[in-house]
């Protein structure tokens, strides 16, 4: 396989399952369609971590292959509540905004001011 062919299947990857089954992962569906965000993002943020890629290809689809098992391996036994991956899961308590109803007034035509 060259660096073109890796960088062209790459591409032409979408799902969380095209990605497990071209790195010959055994996965579970049903984890898996619960999941299949969290664990893309999960392959994401670990190959961000990666200071430097390996320059064979060979080395790439391993190292590809080793991070995104260590994704799916994160949610066999947890949950994306646990495991936190997007901002959302970071939040801990609600928010709340005002906007003055003078404001929203003035955004009306033919509003009575307040």
């Amino acid at each position: 396989m060259t660096d073109e062919d890796f960088d062209l299947d790459m591409s032409e990857l979408s799902s969380a399952e095209d990605f497990l089954e071209y790195f010959g992962i055994q996965y579970e569906q049903s984890l898996v369609q619960v999941n299949r965000l969290h664990i893309l993002q999960r392959f994401h943020d670990y190959l961000a971590k990666v200071d430097e890629m390996p320059a064979e290809t060979q080395a790439r689809w391993t190292l590809h292959a080793d991070l995104l098992r260590q994704a799916y391996q994160d949610f066999v036994g947890s949950d994306a509540k646990t495991e936190k991956v997007f901002r959302v899961f970071h939040m801990h308590e609600p928010r709340t905004a005002s906007v003055p109803l003078s404001d929203l007034m003035g955004q009306v035509k033919h509003a009575p001011s307040v």
